[in-house]
C-alpha cells in the first residue's frame, strides 16, 4: 500500500507500520520532511529522490506534500479485538458500524471522526463498501494507524451479537430521537448508513433505536461523513 501526504507517513511510523520504501520529491525544503528522512534513515528504509512528476503519478495526483511511503497492507481485527480495547481501557464501548460506505473520502473522514472523538472501533461490511484504500488513509490523516477497523461478512449479525452482550444499537436515521436525548454514555454502537439509501431497513429494524439530527436548512440530509461526527461528537460530550 502507498500512503502519502506528512501526517499520514509520520503516524505509520509512530504507529510502528513497516515501510519498504519511502519517497520524497527532489528539492523539497521542509523540516517536516528532514524529520521523516532521519526517521526512516534509523529505521533502516531505503530512500528515494524522485522528480515532482513522477510522485503526482505514483499518488495519482493526489496532495503528496513531498512525501510517500510504500507501507504492509491495512492489517483488519475482529469485533472481539474492539471489544476488548475498550475492557483495556476500562471505558464503554464505542463503536461505528458503516452500513455500505463507498465513498473513500467520507469513510477516510468517518475514521478521522472516530478517532478524535475516542471510538474504540469501527466495523465495515466486506461487500457493497470501501475498504482502506490510499485515498482513506490520506482523508483520515494518520488515524487509520490508531483506530481498529474489522471487515466482516454480515453486519446484521454483528449488529445481533452485540445486542446479546447488551450492547444499544442505534441507527443515525431519519425518524428518530435527537442525539442529544439519547443516553450514549453506556456500551453503544452508532450505524452509519450509504451515501445513496441510508441504513438499510433491515439493519434500521435491527437497530434498539434512531438517532436523527435535527436539520434547519433547506436540503434534506447532511453527509455521512458529517452525521457521523456530530453524533460522535455528542456521544464523547455526554461521555466526559
Amino acid at each position: 500500500m502507498l500512503i502519502y501526504g506528512r501526517n499520514p507517513v509520520r503516524e505509520a511510523f509512530r504507529a510502528g507500520k513497516t515501510a519498504e520504501k519511502i519517497f520524497f520529491v527532489k528539492g523539497e525544503r521542509d523540516a517536516r520532511l528532514s524529520a521523516l528522512f532521519s526517521e526512516a534513515k534509523e529505521k533502516g528504509v531505503a530512500v528515494e529522490y524522485v522528480d515532482r512528476a513522477v510522485m503526482d503519478k505514483l499518488t495519482g495526483g493526489g496532495n503528496h506534500q513531498g512525501v510517500a511511503a510504500r507501507v504492509t497492507d491495512f492489517s483488519y481485527c475482529s469485533t472481539e479485538d474492539i471489544v476488548a480495547r475498550a475492557k483495556e481501557r476500562g471505558e464503554s464501548l464505542l463503536v461505528v458500524l458503516l452500513d455500505g460506505i463507498t465513498d473513500p473520502h467520507n469513510f477516510g473522514a468517518i475514521v478521522r471522526s472516530a478517532e478524535c472523538f475516542g471510538a474504540h472501533g469501527i466495523v465495515i461490511p466486506a461487500r457493497r463498501s470501501v475498504g482502506v484504500t490510499d485515498t482513506v488513509v490520506k482523508v483520515a490523516s494518520g488515524a487509520t494507524e490508531h483506530m481498529l477497523i474489522a471487515k466482516v461478512t454480515n453486519l446484521n449479525d454483528v449488529i445481533r451479537e452485540f445486542k446479546q452482550r447488551n450492547i444499544w444499537v442505534y441507527a443515525c436515521d431519519f425518524g428518530g430521537q435527537t442525539p442529544c436525548s439519547t443516553d450514549l454514555t453506556g456500551d453503544v454502537a452508532l450505524i452509519v448508513g450509504s451515501e445513496g439509501t441510508g441504513v438499510h431497513r433491515l439493519t434500521r429494524e435491527l437497530a434498539d433505536g434512531v438517532i436523527t439530527i435535527p436539520e434547519y436548512g433547506k436540503i434534506n440530509s447532511l453527509n455521512a461523513s458529517v452525521a457521523a461526527g456530530v453524533v460522535l461528537y455528542e456521544a464523547a460530550r455526554q461521555r466526559s
